[in-house]
């Protein structure tokens, strides 16, 4: 049995997962585990990949099917990938976000399964306030999870919270000889959660403006948590051009809610934001949607660059 001849990625391709996992069965070097003995985890992007990481310590060994510098969204797996998620030991992931991911879950079998949107509740941003419609849902058409609900949970960290508690479950469902380390990992990582809260209720307490502008529509639940309004610029798509009603209104709102920035994302192009900043004579900044960390990031994980919108937030809105 632990003969394994080159499979080419043609035939790969016309390979069923279930015929893929029972190969993988047939090899020693497949399967949940490492040689080492590590649970092997998949998780679908970088928030996913961080709370892996982060609760699995020492006993995981975590791949990513999102490269850095990669938009998520537009993810497609490769058949070796689709096969990697049905011999994982667990997979986390967010449904909702990431279509082909959705359907190679659904397809690999795989046993132990966190998925984020289960484990938080998820909202509909773009409700009518002032008269104004407030687009706080995200602006991608296809990346919204059904029913319309906003995906976005993790760049709020009371949520983001609530789902690394629910990744702590399933992995200690997939390993539990490990079940009190990876309780442990949580209990810290939700401290420091509760921490950074906290750090965003203080800091964005007082300031002279609520309302922000920027390119792609992913701060709904970050806006709701600290009572602040997000101002998507453009319609479906971060990088599609705006209307000229839609710069209108916001020549309107940027006067009337003292808005002074707008701004853009590290891995979408930011001329539509420069642009818009030049006509209304504002300044541009970057707010990090955080959907994978890259060179151009403004800091090395999760924390540093939660900090750093926290900052370009306070500049932005006037926080005293």
């Amino acid at each position: 049995m632990n003969i394994r001849r080159p499979i080419s990625t043609a035939t790969l391709a016309g390979v069923s997962v279930l015929g893929l996992l029972a190969l993988s069965a047939c090899s020693p070097s497949g399967g949940a585990r490492t040689e080492d003995g590590k649970l092997r985890v998949t998780a679908s992007f970088y928030p996913m990949e961080f709370l892996a990481r982060q609760i699995g310590g020492k006993h995981v060994e975590v791949t990513d099917l999102t490269k850095p510098g990669v938009e998520p969204h537009d993810l497609e797996l490769s058949p070796k990938q689709t096969a990697q998620l049905g011999e994982s030991g667990a997979v986390v992931y967010l449904k909702g976000l990431q279509p082909a991911v959705d359907d190679a879950v659904e397809q690999s079998g795989a046993k132990h399964v966190a998925d984020a949107a289960a484990l938080t509740s998820l909202e509909a941003h773009g409700t009518e306030v002032d008269g104004h419609h407030h687009t706080t849902g995200d602006n991608h058409s296809h990346s919204e999870s059904e029913g319309g609900k906003d995906p976005h949970i993790w760049l709020d960290p009371v949520k983001y919270a609530e789902v690394a508690k629910g990744v702590n479950t399933t992995l200690a469902k997939a390993d539990p000889g490990h079940k009190a380390d990876y309780q442990k990992n949580t209990d810290a990582l939700v401290k420091k959660l509760d921490g950074l809260n906290t750090e965003f209720k203080d800091g964005l307490k007082k300031r002279s403006s609520d309302t922000f502008l920027t390119t792609h529509a992913a701060f709904g639940y970050l806006a709701e948590r600290y009572g602040l309004t997000e101002e998507a610029i453009s319609g479906l798509d971060p990088e599609s051009e705006p209307s000229a009603k839609r710069i209108k209104d916001l020549h309107t709102l940027a006067k009337e809610h003292h808005v002074s920035t707008v701004f853009f994302e590290t891995i979408a192009n930011p001329a539509t934001a420069k642009a818009l900043a030049g006509d209304l004579h504002l300044k541009t900044d970057v707010l990090d949607p955080l959907e994978g960390i890259n060179d151009k990031s403004r800091g090395a994980d999760y924390f540093g660059v939660q900090r750093a919108n926290l900052a370009a937030l306070q500049k932005a809105l006037g926080s005293k």
